[in-house]
């Protein structure tokens, strides 16, 4: 296989312009090739050369090739999103997998944001024939003949017709043989007067097309159902919509299957955004408490907490013209951008409060304070956006991540400046008011000293900083060097390491191990980690071993 086929179409293969990377793996009597592409390359069209290549290798391939090559297109990062099992305790597991090959999997297929549903576990219903090369040559009789003969008594063809002067009759009739008691009586030849049936040089047993595959869920013998979706569909979504169809999957399946679901990808991503939903809450709260803290008044506070949210939802319809969704990604740049977008309100609100503490009105003060401050907020935004603008123009796979964190971040910072120049002058000049600082109680007063006392702390330590500018600055280059040092010896990875609850394994035997040999293997394995004390939930252990 890797001579005769994988090479010439690995060389057709490499004549593609915008292959990144090639892998091919072949085992007897299969070959798979990976073409990975340049992520600017449209995929429709790549797939258009890859079928011409194929198409340009077929004269170089072995003309005896049971089907001709064929290529799907796959993302190599997608893992299963959804994986069902079939188990039984009475209905044999050929049976099963072929309800679920001409039942479920076709209905599994017609869902939305489905791409590709794998039935694993076993195989379809067939009847094999196991030839004994001894009474064959004790016959005189070859394995072609035995083949002969039973391809010549299942042959899908005309029976017959009958006619007379004006019509014409076909004879139609279920002649296909589906057991194995209806194959042992074929006559293959007559030897010496006397038949020779297939039952007499062969046993003949009613088994599945494969016999070298298998599955187990939870320890019992199994039919899985693996669910792919569409790249660039919702995970959440076309889980939900394949849960939603179960209860009329159940219904369509003999009451004695039992259908379950042993793999959920969402779980993970659920708990992850639920987690970070919460974070975003705490964090505007934590926001508009420390606002509160510091101007010590609900009306000047209520301008920054009307500002996030509003700032926050202006952002959620950038991101659907944009076609994103909630995600981990999104969800961490709108929890950064919560600190962000109360800035430019504070400094609105500080700069209007000043000219009221000066005599003008709340009208005037807005006025003024949004026309000298506007520059100012407006040069913080274009700065803020500037920094993430390296991580916009990033290429390859870590550019296309943080893209969307990127540009939902930038879509925060832009309307929070289009608000703070808008919006908080407006709810300045109506919601505050001209206050003396000796209208106000105790609180106000004893807060007011203790930041007057770290004002005092403050410019001091800031005069003793200036007094001894060489040590400050030996100090701030030492800081520099330490944190270089710890950049080169900090542990990297492409993403933070976590924990997700789920433990995936595979096994690898040996070369020359049997099929059988492996499958008692599994099944010891698979009781193994049930019986295992320390665990808390019951997943699904699935094998499939074929060659």
């Amino acid at each position: 296989m890797a001579s005769s086929v994988a090479t010439p179409l690995e060389r057709q293969f490499g004549r593609i312009a915008g292959i990144t990377e090639m892998t091919s793996s072949s085992s007897i009597g299969s070959t798979s090739i990976v073409l990975q592409f340049d992520l600017n390359r449209n995929i429709d069209a790549a797939a258009r050369d890859v079928q011409a290549a194929i198409n340009a290798a077929g004269g170089q391939l072995p003309a005896n090739l049971p089907s001709n090559p064929s290529y799907k297109k796959v993302n190599p990062a997608d893992a299963p999103i959804l994986m069902l099992a079939m188990t039984s305790d009475l209905v044999e597991r050929a049976r099963m997998y072929d309800i679920a090959s001409s039942v479920l999997q076709q209905k599994l297929s017609q869902v939305q944001g489905v791409g590709e549903v794998f039935v694993g576990g076993g195989a379809l219903p067939a009847v094999r024939v196991d030839a004994n090369p001894t009474v064959l040559n004790h016959y005189g009789l070859s394995l072609e003949d035995l083949r002969g003969a039973l391809s010549s008594a299942n042959a899908n063809r005309p029976k017959g017709a009958l006619a007379d002067r004006t019509t014409t009759w076909s004879i139609g009739a279920t002649d296909q043989l589906l057991k194995a008691e209806a194959y042992r009586p074929l006559i293959i030849r007559y030897q010496n007067g006397a038949p020779v049936s297939v039952g007499d040089v062969a046993t003949v047993t009613d088994s599945v097309e494969d016999i070298r595959t298998g599955g187990l869920a939870n320890g019992k013998p199994a039919v899985l159902l693996v669910i792919y979706r569409v790249p660039g569909a919702n995970i959440i979504d076309t889980v939900d919509s394949v849960l939603d169809l179960l209860p009329s999957l159940r219904a369509s399946i003999p009451p004695t299957i039992e259908l379950s679901v042993m793999l959920n990808a969402t779980t993970t991503i659920r708990a992850s955004v639920r987690d970070i939903e919460i974070t975003l809450l705490i964090s505007i709260a934590l926001v508009v408490l420390v606002v509160f803290v510091f101007l010590r008044c609900a009306r000047p506070t209520l301008i920054p907490g009307i500002v996030v949210p509003v700032s926050l939802i202006g952002t959620f319809g950038g991101m659907y013209l944009l076609g994103y969704s909630l995600d981990n990604l999104s969800l961490m740049a709108l929890t950064i951008a919560t600190g962000f977008v109360v800035d430019d309100a504070i400094v609105v609100v500080e700069n209007v409060s000043r000219h009221l503490e000066e005599g003008l009105t709340p009208l005037q003060a807005a006025l003024r304070g949004a026309k000298e401050i506007g520059f100012t907020v407006v040069s913080i935004s274009v700065s803020l956006v500037a920094v993430f603008i390296p991580i916009l123009l990033m290429g390859g796979i870590i550019g296309r991540l943080f893209r969307e964190f990127a540009l939902t971040l930038t879509m925060a910072i832009l309307i929070s400046m289009v608000v703070s120049l808008t919006a908080t002058p407006m709810m300045c000049a109506t919601l505050l008011r001209t206050h003396d600082r000796e209208k106000h109680g105790r609180i106000y007063q004893l807060n007011e000293r203790f930041f007057d006392w770290m004002l005092r702390r403050y410019e001091t330590s800031l005069g003793w900083v200036l007094r001894h500018q060489p040590l400050i600055l030996l100090v701030t280059l030492l800081t520099m060097g330490a944190t270089g040092f710890l950049y080169v010896k900090i542990p990297k990875g492409f993403f933070p390491q976590q924990d997700t609850g789920r433990i995936n394994g595979s096994i690898q035997g040996d070369q020359n191990v049997s099929f059988q040999s492996m499958r008692s293997r599994i099944t010891q394995l698979a009781k193994l980690v049930l019986e295992e004390p320390s665990r808390r939930f019951r997943h699904g252990l699935q094998r499939r071993w074929s060659w």
